[in-house]
């Protein structure tokens, strides 16, 4: 799971691993952020009209630089 991970959070895993935390420890930590990060990466919030539109679990803390990627896959859209 944590490699399939990587795929869309790889500063973030290895950066965990870099710091000892375990595969599993770094499973819990990332999981639901990669889960997160792919949805907006696939523009799947693309075309929202509002806020009140995207879906509950759209939300996740994430730091600067991923959302930089974000923003950046939006723009070549």
């Amino acid at each position: 799971h944590c490699l399939s991970m990587r795929a869309v959070c790889q500063r973030e895993i290895d950066c965990d691993r870099g710091n000892g935390y375990s595969w599993k420890i770094t499973l819990l930590r990332n999981y639901w952020k990669s889960k997160v990060k792919q949805e907006w990466l696939s523009g799947k919030y693309s075309n929202i009209p509002s806020q009140n539109s995207l879906p509950e679990k759209s939300m996740y803390p994430m730091d600067a630089d991923t959302w930089g990627e974000i923003l950046e896959a939006e723009l070549e859209r």
